[in-house]
């Protein structure tokens, strides 16, 4: 298991240092270290605006979603044992001509990538929060509890998601009992303690008091959620074939107002036949942004009366703008290069679609909005939240094309890609606070967005087609 485990992590490193260069993929944790360590020596500012408590609240939520986003093991499952990266067979899918059990493989897989991405993410930003502590004044031992309790936060996110999704692909209907039961746990604590949630989570209360016994706890909590997801899942690799109905003519007709109506028949297809439409909307949009709500709300008292949900409407058009991932995760260029299709084409198809799913975020919002007393803000909630996933949009297909997915431990593209996309949310979001009205400039995005769309199908149509 050890000569497989180090395989897979030389494989993982191949893959990517192939799509960036070595140096491009080496630079991403020291971007995260970077980011840690420049962030440390302005605690003392941000702690005139939020108290150390609340500081540690938004690190540990953000761990937590990082956890979140790459925990669908369960979700991916099949993939993972089948072909991962489009045509590409890795390791993972040796269980086919290899003596070695797919149980064995895949808990080798799970478990390479939670480490590789401890050392990516984690691990970066501890080692940046370490080196500046002395400069500002902490003792070691913060540094290192804080290096634990992230490292706990990403684990309960994965762990989590990835038991959740677990559950998912044996059956949908106990997944919506249990999550029924999560919320009634979650909402007779809040009766109950008259506290919010999130001031529970363990890494939190470690941070702030540590004691063995809680984090006994939360070891415990981790590697029994850990065990049972890899006991429930069951991959599918037994070699069968699926036979479906011809859904691609009718659903053509039906989209004929598409700019390009075979091609987003595809799109809806491959969404429902691998059942992403519901499964990443569950487990990558609306899990994750319903912990985000709940930690968001611990610091309300530091936003405006309607700040609360502005705020939680610009992160949700962030999240919103991954949704194009989704779309382009089944194909690549590639498989259309001996068709008349071009890849501005291809990319109309995928924004259009993508406008289309749009339809969730803008539900989840009116949603939210109504639960939480806030209706009268629905409308400035909306200008924010669509406007900014499609100024995300259009900067993640000028930088990445038709592999957003594949590109994003590109430094050059995340950094850029957080500048802007930083540089909007906090525009936006200081516009909305000082007056709700004021959203409406939100609109304004939607004009940087379609320039930034224009000039991503020009670049990479004349990357992917020379000469076109």
């Amino acid at each position: 298991m050890f000569e497989l485990f180090f395989a897979m992590v030389k494989e993982e490193w191949r893959v990517h240092s192939t799509i960036f260069g070595n140096l491009s993929f080496a630079l991403f944790p020291v971007l995260i270290f970077w980011i840690a360590l420049m962030g440390s020596f302005l605690l003392p500012v941000f702690r005139e605006a939020l108290p150390a408590g609340n500081l540690s609240i938004v690190i540990h939520s953000t761990f937590l979603m990082l956890g979140f986003m790459v925990g669908a093991f369960g979700l991916l499952g099949t993939e993972v044992m089948n072909r991962r990266f489009g045509q590409a067979s890795l390791l993972s899918y040796s269980a086919r001509s290899l003596p070695l059990s797919e149980r064995v493989i895949f808990t080798t897989f799970v478990i390479k990538d939670t480490v590789y991405y401890f050392f990516l993410w984690v691990f970066p930003f501890g080692l940046g929060f370490a080196v500046a502590s002395p400069f500002i004044g902490l003792p070691p031992v913060v540094p290192a509890l804080l290096l634990l309790t992230l490292t706990l936060a990403f684990l309960y996110g994965l762990c989590v998601i990835f038991f959740l999704s677990t559950v998912y692909s044996r059956s949908k209907k106990i997944l919506g009992v249990l999550l029924l039961v999560i919320a009634a746990g979650i909402g007779g604590i809040t009766v109950l303690t008259g506290t919010n949630p999130a001031r529970f989570f363990p890494p939190l209360i470690l941070f702030t008091d540590f004691s063995w016994e809680m984090l006994a706890v939360s070891c415990t909590v981790i590697l029994l959620l850990f065990v049972v997801s890899l006991l429930l899942f069951s991959p599918d690799i037994s070699g069968t074939s699926k036979h479906y109905q011809n859904r691609l003519s009718p659903l053509t007709r039906k989209l004929s107002f598409f700019p390009s109506p075979p091609l987003a028949a595809k799109d809806l297809i491959d969404l429902s036949r691998s059942g992403s439409l519901i499964g990443q909307t569950l487990f990558s949009f609306l899990i994750p942004l319903v912990v985000i709500w709940f930690f968001l709300s611990v610091l309300s008292g530091y936003f405006p009366p309607h700040g609360l949900l502005l705020m939680f409407s610009c992160v949700t058009g962030v999240i919103a703008s991954t949704m194009y991932t989704w779309l382009t995760m089944f194909d690549t260029f590639g498989a259309y290069a001996c068709l008349p299709v071009s890849v501005r084409t291809l990319i109309v198809s995928k924004i259009t679609s993508f406008s289309v799913l749009q339809l969730i975020p803008a539900f989840f919002i009116a949603a939210t909005a109504l639960l939480s007393g806030e209706g009268l803000y629905l409308f400035p909630a909306l200008l924010l939240c669509i406007p900014i996933s499609f100024f995300s949009l259009g900067v993640t297909v000028w930088l990445t094309g038709l592999s957003p997915s594949v590109l994003v431990y590109d430094v050059k593209v995340m950094v850029t890609y957080l500048a802007l996309s930083g540089l909007a949310v906090t525009l936006m979001s200081g516009l909305a606070f000082t007056d709700p009205l004021y959203s409406l400039a939100g609109l304004l995005l939607l004009f940087p967005a379609w320039w930034f769309m224009r000039k991503g199908m020009t670049r990479w149509e004349s990357r992917e087609q020379p000469g076109f």
